[in-house]
């Protein structure tokens, strides 16, 4: 698979994620799984997409930096502007190249914004 197209795989989630605000058309593997710092994993889509689709109330957009490619990996740098503020996030995706979709996703990202602001609201 070419760099290009791994490329608009991820970013097809990406603005799923942090644009559109809807992941109709994102390449998601049947078992693929998500762990970010403020959750355990989750496994395969409907968990995944429960959970990611629970965000869009506070996701305002999103700012793709700069991507690199490895073999099955992806790793992309991007900014979400979020009603906590922009948070950048360095996001690693591994593909399964055969059937050109995402099988793991993995953000890294400061989640003190998020927390701060949801401790002041208690």
């Amino acid at each position: 698979m070419e760099r290009e197209k791994k490329i608009e795989i991820v970013e097809g989630y990406i603005n799923g994620l942090g644009n559109r605000r809807d992941f109709t058309g994102v390449a998601f593997a049947p078992d693929v799984t998500f762990e970010n710092p403020m959750t355990e994993k989750l496994h395969g889509v409907e968990d995944v997409t429960n959970y990611l689709s629970g965000l869009f109330p506070a996701i305002k957009g999103c700012t793709i930096k700069s991507h690199i490619v490895e073999g099955e990996y992806v790793a992309s740098l991007f900014d979400f502007e979020t009603v906590f503020g922009v948070i950048p996030v360095f996001d690693r995706f591994r593909l399964d190249l055969e059937q050109g979709q995402i099988k793991e996703i993995r953000p890294y990202y400061d989640p003190r914004p998020i927390t701060e602001a949801m401790a002041q609201q208690q």
